[in-house]
């Protein structure tokens, strides 16, 4: 940086001491309250939503921050193929960054280049997931997210004013069969856990026994009328 230049008009006038000065408003991280300074003085676990410019695609981000280091990233994506991409270059340049790089790091994708700028205001205005938790959490949290066999949380849902609704992927698995009352009304559906099935192939367990073992229900889909495949009918 060059030295400071100043208008005529600045240099010319008087000097009027600054009276008080507490510093910044301390926030709330990991169960105690701090004065952030500095990049170093932030720490936290929070989550961020981008989208893209033509919003066709989203982003949930997810960082644990130990003084003002990324120690962990997720990297969460929906709606773009070249997104999905994007998530595992991402993943690689997150971790190992102080939040302050991260915000002006190309991130390959705009989506998930907005998440960053929204986790960033979260964590720097004291409104992270472990303002009042002790110590925070340990590297390795966001997973917990994911559930038992690390797949994210999606929802997929179509739907037309002429044919109604079809479940295509909830949080239980891959949607199977939506099962219909005497009204063609849903009330239930099956469903396979991708997760829960490729744990078991992958373990030794057949193909297809993996497949069966891994086909669960909801609602009440037992006492549905009919059921229907919401891709093909």
């Amino acid at each position: 940086m060059g030295k400071i230049a100043y208008t005529k008009d600045v240099e010319t006038m008087c000097t009027v001491h600054k009276g008080c000065d507490h510093g910044p408003a301390p926030i709330p991280e990991e169960g105690q309250w701090v004065q952030v300074k500095e990049v170093k003085d932030v720490s936290g676990l929070s989550h961020g939503i981008g989208w893209c410019a033509p919003q066709q695609g989203a982003c949930k981000l997810t960082l644990n921050v130990k003084n003002g280091i990324i120690e962990e990233a997720l990297v969460e994506t929906l709606g773009c193929s070249g997104m999905t991409h994007s998530a595992a270059m991402a993943a690689e340049i997150l971790q190992g960054k102080t939040i302050l790089e991260a915000l002006n790091t190309d991130l390959v994708c705009d989506a998930i280049n907005v998440a960053m700028r929204e986790i960033f205001k979260q964590l720097v205005y004291g409104r992270s997931q472990t303002a009042f938790s002790e110590n925070g959490l340990p590297v390795g949290s966001s997973l917990e997210d994911l559930g038992k066999f690390l797949r994210g949380q999606v929802g997929t849902m179509f739907a037309t004013k002429a044919k109604g609704v079809r479940y295509l992927e909830m949080t239980d698995g891959y949607v199977l069969k939506i099962g219909l009352d005497k009204d063609d009304e849903v009330i239930g559906y099956q469903f396979c856990n991708l997760g829960k099935m490729m744990a078991a192939i992958r373990s030794g367990t057949d193909p297809k026994v993996a497949y069966e073992s891994s086909i669960g229900t909801y609602g009440r889909f037992q006492d549905a009328v009919r059921t229907i495949d919401p891709r093909k009918e």
